[in-house]
């Protein structure tokens, strides 16, 4: 009789060596995920942020409010009147696609003369001309780690700045014997309940309340309770600042037939039946005169 026949028995394979690789590779991934995720916390911890992404409208607003203390600086002096705009704030924008934003915005105008002696100039000549000047000067007047510059672009004369933090300063001639310069912080995160800037509400003094009411009860128009102030503080010390007005209607003659008998000795800037700006001491007054509306200012500029 034929001996039984047994089924032979093969040993268990060892598991192929790229399965022991995977898994090391699995282990190290979780190591270097988990470090990663401690450096992570520790840079958010310690570091500054680095992107724009990363710093919110709160956070600007210190570095926005030096900016515009050094362009009143830059701009103030015995042949112009620097004016100080209302802080905008506007949200609606897209820091990411995921992630909503907003923008905070503050404007400096600057009212000059075009050197013809009517305050104005006879032509859009020789006002851009006089306008590159200005925004030149004031470019060479701010920090130098602002890297300002002043030059022409496709879109006319521009001045640019960066403040540092990514905010950054921008300026244009929109006409003759007119600079309008921005300090702007871009699309940001706004942080829960920030609604933008309080003005300051007791202003920045130096008569400029006094001044406005003068003004006003020259040109024929209603004194406001509360005037609208705007302050900045300057470079070293001391505050910046505009008081203003606004009233309906146009004027019953030009200001500058109003204005005169205000001021004891008014230094012209500019004089046209729709602006008219003048120095009186150390305070800039402007009237701007639409068929709608007719606005006045009283500002204090930067000692320099």
């Amino acid at each position: 009789m034929d001996a039984p026949a047994y089924a032979q028995v093969s040993p268990t394979p060892e598991p192929p060596a790229r399965n022991r690789w995977g898994r090391w590779l699995l282990a190290v991934t979780v190591v270097w995920a988990v470090l990663l995720a401690v450096l992570t916390w520790i840079s958010v911890r310690d570091d500054p942020p680095t992107v724009r992404e990363q710093r919110d409208l709160a956070e600007a607003v210190p570095v926005v409010d030096r900016a515009t203390g050094e362009l009143v600086a830059a701009a103030s002096g015995p042949e112009s009147v620097v004016e100080l705009g209302p802080t905008e704030f506007e949200r609606g924008c897209r820091v990411t696609p995921f992630l909503d934003g907003a923008i905070l915005t503050r404007q400096v105008t600057v009212h000059f003369g075009t050197g013809t002696g009517t305050g104005t100039g006879s032509g859009s000549g020789s006002g851009t001309e006089n306008g590159e000047a200005v925004l030149r000067r004031i470019a060479e007047r701010l920090p130098a780690d602002y890297r300002a510059g002043a030059r022409r672009t496709d879109e006319g004369f521009r001045l640019r700045a960066d403040a540092g933090d990514f905010v950054a300063i921008y300026g244009e001639l929109p006409q003759p014997g007119l600079a309008e310069l921005y300090v702007e912080t871009g699309c940001r995160p706004a942080p829960d309940g920030f609604g933008g800037v309080d003005p300051d509400p007791d202003g920045p003094g130096g008569g400029i309340r006094f001044e406005l009411t003068q003004v006003l009860s020259a040109l024929g128009q209603p004194v406001p309770d509360v005037p609208e102030w705007t302050t900045v503080p300057c470079p070293g010390r001391g505050l910046a600042g505009t008081a203003s007005a606004d009233t309906p209607g146009a004027l019953p003659a030009p200001p500058a037939a109003l204005l005169r008998p205000a001021a004891a000795s008014p230094a012209v800037v500019v004089d046209t039946p729709e602006r008219y700006a003048y120095r009186n001491g150390p305070l800039g007054v402007t009237v701007t005169v639409t068929d709608e509306r007719t606005r006045v200012s009283v500002s204090l500029d930067c000692d320099r």
